[in-house]
């Protein structure tokens, strides 16, 4: 997802002199990066460990322990701002996006992805199907996502222009549902509600076990797990960007679409 940012950057014919990468983590976005395109990054993480274990990058860097919801850096500061798989832990998803919409310079830009809300949609349904079986009930032990028809209203409301929100889903097989346990653990990615279960019994997971493999198995015997990504394109206003043109100004109908080479030989004309 790292080098999928970084592609998007790319996008952008344009050089940026100081960007800052929000949730940066070991630096997953920076490694796909270069001097050409960045001259300095600014990446920010509430977790020291991951910053002082960060994959080294051509581009000069600095170290910042913050946290996403409150950004010390003076507002009209960064040219860019890149985000990758964090914001989901984010508990006031609107203040971050502000937060990041403030320290942006007019006409930069903010560049994210973040899990959408069909993640692990087959551990979820495993797990409620397991627990209301074996318990008589079920709580949510996948983190909550956000819908992609709240991002773009979320995005807009942070003060943001010319959004773009678009989806993709990378699927991963696994042996069984507890290697992909034992995989997302090692991720960080536990769930982060606060009103979660503390444990769950061992029959209920095996339960799940075998309804994941019976309704999502693959023919090898594995399993497949869906990671949902929406990704995220938002500009601060600047004086320069076009506009979209006033309501009722314009001269050919949609219906006039189909006799669209007519049109264009009667203007040459």
């Amino acid at each position: 997802v790292g080098s999928r940012i970084a592609d998007r950057v790319f996008d952008i014919t344009r050089t940026f002199p100081l960007a800052l990468d929000v949730g940066s983590g070991r630096g997953y976005i920076a490694q796909h990066l270069n001097k050409e395109t960045i001259e300095k990054l600014i990446q920010v993480d509430i977790a020291e460990n991951a910053l002082k274990n960060a994959v080294e990058s051509e581009i000069p860097t600095v170290s910042v322990v913050a946290d996403e919801e409150f950004l010390p850096f003076k507002e009209d500061t960064f040219d860019l701002v890149v985000s990758s798989l964090s914001l989901h832990w984010v508990n006031d998803l609107p203040r971050a996006f502000r937060e990041i919409h403030q320290v942006l310079k007019p006409d930069g830009v903010f560049i994210g992805a973040m899990f959408g809300g069909d993640t692990l949609y087959e551990l979820r349904c495993s797990l409620q199907l397991a627990e209301l079986e074996r318990e008589g009930g079920f709580s949510p032990h996948v983190s909550p996502f956000t819908a992609v028809s709240d991002l773009g209203h979320l995005l807009s409301r942070a003060g943001f222009t010319t959004l773009t929100v678009d989806t993709d889903e990378i699927q991963v097989n696994y042996p069984g549902l507890f290697e992909l346990m034992e995989d997302l653990q090692g991720m960080g990615e536990s769930n982060c509600s606060w009103n979660r279960k503390p444990l769950l019994h061992r029959e209920t997971m095996v339960a799940a076990a075998a309804i994941y493999r019976e309704m999502y198995g693959n023919s090898d015997g594995s399993v497949p797990a869906t990671f949902q990504i929406f990704y995220m394109i938002g500009w601060k206003f600047h004086e320069s960007q076009a506009r979209p043109a006033q309501r009722g100004s314009a001269t050919v109908s949609f219906g006039d679409l189909a006799n669209i080479g007519g049109l264009l030989s009667t203007e040459k004309k």
